[in-house]
C-alpha cells in the first residue's frame, strides 16, 4: 500500500511538472477546477482591486464558466460592459447561457488568443485574469497585448493561486508586466497562498 501511495504522489507530482512545462487551457471537460471556490481570490478582493464603475468597458480573458463573470457585469451595470474572450468556444458559450440565464445582456464573447487579440488599441477601461496567464505560451506577448487594449491609465488585475500548477509567481509577474510597460501599482491577498495584482497602463 505504501508502494502504491508514493508511486501515485510521484505520478501527480511528474503530471503537474509536465502540465507546467506545457502551458494550456483547462479543457473543458475538467471545467470543475474552475468552478471550485477560489480561496484568497474571491470576488470581494476582485472588486476591491478591480474598482469596476458603472459603464465601463471591461475585458475579462479566460473567464472559464464565469466565475467572476456576472459579478462584474453586475458592477459595470446595464450602461457598461463585460467582454469574455478565450481560446475555447464551449467556455465562452458556457458563461453566455449563465449570463442569458440571470438576465445580464451586457456580457459580449469572442473567442481568440490572448497572444493576438482583435482588439483595437485602447479599447477597454480594465482588464483582468485569473489562474489563466500561466496558461498562455507566450506570457510576453499576451501582457504586451493586454497593454494595448487598455486606454491610457486603464487597469490591468492579474489573479493567481497556490496549488495551481501554472501560477505565476509574483516576482516574475512584476518582472513580465513591467517589460510590458505596465505599472505594478498594489496586492491583495495573502501572497503567496493567492493574490490580485494590479498594474497600470
Amino acid at each position: 500500500m505504501k508502494k502504491l501511495l508514493i508511486a501515485a504522489g510521484a505520478a501527480v507530482v511528474a503530471a503537474a511538472l509536465w502540465w507546467r512545462k506545457n502551458p494550456s487551457a483547462c479543457p473543458y471537460g475538467q471545467r470543475f477546477w474552475v468552478e471550485a471556490p477560489h480561496p484568497f481570490i474571491t470576488r470581494a478582493r476582485l472588486r476591491e482591486i478591480l474598482d469596476a464603475k458603472a459603464g465601463e468597458r471591461i475585458l475579462e480573458v479566460g473567464p472559464g464558466t464565469g466565475y467572476y463573470t456576472l459579478d462584474v457585469a453586475e458592477w459595470v451595470g446595464d450602461d457598461g460592459t463585460v467582454e469574455i474572450f478565450d481560446i475555447q468556444q464551449e467556455m465562452l458559450d458556457h458563461t453566455m447561457r449563465r449570463a442569458e440565464e440571470r438576465g445580464f445582456t451586457n456580457v459580449k464573447p469572442m473567442q481568440g488568443d490572448a497572444q493576438a487579440m482583435p482588439y483595437g488599441n485602447a479599447s477597454f477601461d480594465a482588464a483582468y485574469l485569473t489562474t489563466v496567464l500561466g496558461e498562455i505560451p507566450d506570457q510576453d506577448a499576451a501582457l504586451r497585448e493586454l497593454k494595448r487594449v487598455l486606454r491610457p491609465g486603464g487597469r490591468l488585475v492579474v489573479g493567481e493561486l497556490f496549488g495551481d500548477p501554472h501560477m505565476v509567481r509574483l516576482g516574475a509577474l512584476k518582472q513580465r508586466a513591467g517589460a510590458a510597460g505596465l505599472s505594478f501599482e498594489r496586492t491583495v491577498g495573502p501572497n503567496p497562498l493567492g493574490f490580485f495584482a494590479r498594474f497600470g497602463a
